[in-house]
């Protein structure tokens, strides 16, 4: 089992910044691949970006240039930290964990207000 605990949502004005983290624990792989995922109400849950326990990144073309995917395999904590966010960045934000199993965060709020 991994345990997966998001932080870092709230509410910022548009251009402004937010910094998500999560943290995992539990049965943590060598190798895995973590992500953030985002929910609108009505609409299905779509990826942000990915990150692999080497580091390998990848990004939704919404996001690219402006959020930065990273994680801590020491501390098992991924983070995003999110710049020039506009108001259609506004969602729940999820946390994946995907190794020995498949596991998600409860969410966390962002909204973009402009």
């Amino acid at each position: 089992q991994v345990q997966l605990v998001e932080s870092g949502g709230g509410l910022v004005q548009a251009g402004g910044s937010l910094r998500l983290s999560c943290a995992a624990s539990g049965s943590i792989g060598s190798v895995n691949v973590m992500g953030w995922y985002r929910q609108v109400p009505g609409k299905q849950r779509e990826l942000v970006a990915v990150i692999t326990s080497g580091g390998s990144t990848n990004y939704a073309d919404s996001v690219k240039g402006r959020f930065t995917i990273s994680r801590d395999n020491a501390k098992n904590t991924m983070y995003l930290q999110m710049t020039s966010l506009k108001s259609e960045d506004t969602a729940v934000y999820y946390c994946r964990y995907n190794g020995y199993g498949n596991y998600w965060g409860q969410g966390t709020q962002v909204t973009v207000s402009s």
